[in-house]
């Protein structure tokens, strides 16, 4: 079955709810561990029924944001799930209270526990009206990003659709893109702001409701983090502006000189003269290239990547009425990742194969654990997915033809440039949430003062309303995902130390890669990374060491010469 025959229904919360009650009822008059498995076992059922049609309606709302069905279906959810958390908190409590906890520990393991008891710190019945509002505000600022239309050289175009321009060879292209975006976003200024203000305001409240001093560590709570905490974050934020921060200065001196540009301005997104590298046909051209290399890399990706293409789970185009972004995510009913992306003609559009691609993978090769082990915390799920853009390398000529030399170049130097912007924005958060009153203004202030530690280097030209600390503005997990970002800079070190293991012994590499994809959630961050042999972020002297080795590969290339 094709994911667009795939049935929908909406799932029926009061007989959801009256399912958990009986449940909740037979796991306390249960007479040993193995009666309360069975029923940790039937809740696991209904949890993939349920979440079945969930995330169909999810998928079907975010390709089409204009389907009044499906943003209907998107709107009771948001007003409903709150509720129905407080039957499962219930139902969590009590399996932490067993007195066969041992049993039950044996059979899900101790992180499973681990994750319960983290979740019932971030619940509790008086938050339902706030958790609705949550949803509601993240959706508005989801429809208002998607809803961009933006008037340029006589064509309209979404967010996504402007990418493009914003990497045009032509100097004059770009810096109008970026002016017109920041048109739309300044129209929408005062609204982005409220939404912003009330969201920060909401969740504060959420963790004052709940004895906790501010957001932060009711947001870590909700994150799932369960081995590290602010403080470990904020040393491993240092590390990035020590030895990040000054190999970035670097390598935009070393862009000025290829681009034969005295000064760089924020517009310049450019890698070289000639142009950024871009994928070379259609997006058959390109799927197909991507089915060549998951048929070649392992015999595991090539049964995955026939999965996918018989199912057609992927959505890759980008148009009118679309979520901007991209991302995976799971149909267990089906046993189906899914991959939603908007297409440009930009090297992302690559990206999106491996990245998003190496999230289904990691999801594919785990489908068979329990459902809260399928997926590993966002920390650790970032890791598949970066790591797959590396051990994709060796297949980029299909993909960029002569440009694949600088698809490697650029790829690299943007990953290892990406890690000061993630830090930027986890360090904006805490700034927020540790300040949940400040003001509008008071935030952009914030941003941009910290734009100028981390990039030092960024001229925003006569944009001036990038200038008053607005870029965040686009940056949606600020706004639905409160400290995920981070996520994506602790798992990129931990893949550039894939790109290393590749390139001494690829089949060893690509062992550990595998058996950590099939470890999904059954352990946390640090334990999986324990597991796999790879070193943790937290640990002083990381990202030096992890930098060395890619630092001396981009010294090896002649640049100037691509």
């Amino acid at each position: 079955m094709k994911f667009l025959d795939f049935p929908y229904q909406r799932p029926d919360f009061e007989q959801a709810t009256t399912e958990l009650k009986t449940l909740v009822k037979q796991f306390e008059e249960a007479k040993n561990g193995q009666e309360q498995i069975e029923i940790i076992e039937k809740y696991f059922e209904i949890s993939d029924e349920f979440s079945s049609n969930v995330t169909i309606a999810s998928i079907r709302n975010a390709i089409n944001t204009k389907d009044q069905f499906y943003e209907t279906e998107m709107k009771f959810y948001d007003e409903n799930n709150p509720i129905l958390s407080s039957f499962i908190h219930k139902f969590q409590k009590v399996i932490v209270e067993s007195p066969f906890k041992a049993d039950l520990i044996a059979k899900f393991g101790k992180h499973y526990f681990n994750l319960i008891e983290v979740s019932l710190k971030t619940f509790d019945e008086k938050i339902i009206p706030l958790l609705i509002e949550e949803n509601k505000l993240a959706r508005e600022y989801d429809n208002l990003i998607a809803a961009a239309q933006i008037e340029f050289e006589g064509k309209i175009y979404n967010l996504s659709q402007m990418g493009p321009f914003l990497e045009s060879i032509d100097r004059k292209t770009r810096h109008q893109a970026q002016l017109k975006m920041s048109e739309y976003f300044q129209a929408n200024e005062e609204k982005l702001d409220q939404i912003y203000d009330s969201l920060v305001k909401t969740r504060h409240q959420m963790a004052q409701t709940l004895g906790f001093k501010n957001y932060i560590e009711l947001g870590y709570y909700r994150m799932g983090r369960t081995e590290y905490d602010a403080n470990d974050v904020a040393n491993y934020r240092e590390q990035i502006k020590k030895e990040v921060v000054p190999a970035v200065t670097k390598f935009n001196q070393r862009k000025a000189k290829r681009l034969k540009i005295e000064k760089l301005k924020s517009y310049d997104r450019i890698s070289f003269l000639s142009g950024n590298p871009k994928p070379k046909g259609t997006k058959a051209d390109l799927v197909n290239a991507a089915k060549l290399m998951y048929s070649e890399m392992s015999a595991e990706t090539k049964e995955f990547f026939e999965y996918m293409l018989k199912h057609e789970l992927f959505d890759l185009e980008s148009k009118a009425g679309k979520r901007g972004g991209g991302f995976c995510t799971y149909i267990p009913k089906y046993e189906a990742p899914f991959i939603f992306a908007n297409f440009n003609g930009t090297l992302g559009d690559v990206d999106v194969l491996t990245h998003e691609a190496g999230h289904a993978f990691q999801v594919y090769s785990s489908r068979n654990n329990y459902p809260s082990q399928r997926w590993p915390g966002m920390d650790a799920a970032e890791i598949h997915s970066m790591s797959m853009e590396f051990f994709a390398w060796p297949w980029m000529e299909a993909f960029f033809k002569e440009d694949s030399r600088k698809y490697y170049f650029t790829h690299l130097v943007g990953a290892i440039s990406f890690l000061p912007y993630g830090a930027t924005v986890d360090e904006f958060q805490h700034r927020v949430y540790e300040n949940p009153e400040l003001t509008p203004e008071a935030r952009k202030e914030i941003w941009r003062s910290l734009e100028k530690i981390y990039s030092p280097e960024i001229d925003y030209d006569d944009d001036d309303f990038l200038k008053k600390g607005t870029y965040w503005y686009r940056q949606s997990h600020i706004f639905g995902a409160p400290f995920y970002y981070i996520d994506y800079t602790l798992a990129q070190v931990c893949a550039f130390q894939y790109w290393v293991k590749d390139r001494l012994d690829h089949e060893k590499a690509w062992k550990s890669y595998y058996h950590l994809s099939t470890l999904g959630g059954t352990q946390g961050f640090v334990g999986l990374l324990k597991e796999a042999g790879l070193d943790s972020p937290f640990e002083p002297g990381t990202i030096k060491k992890v930098l060395k080795p890619l630092l001396e590969y981009l010294d090896t290339i002649d640049d100037l010469n691509l």
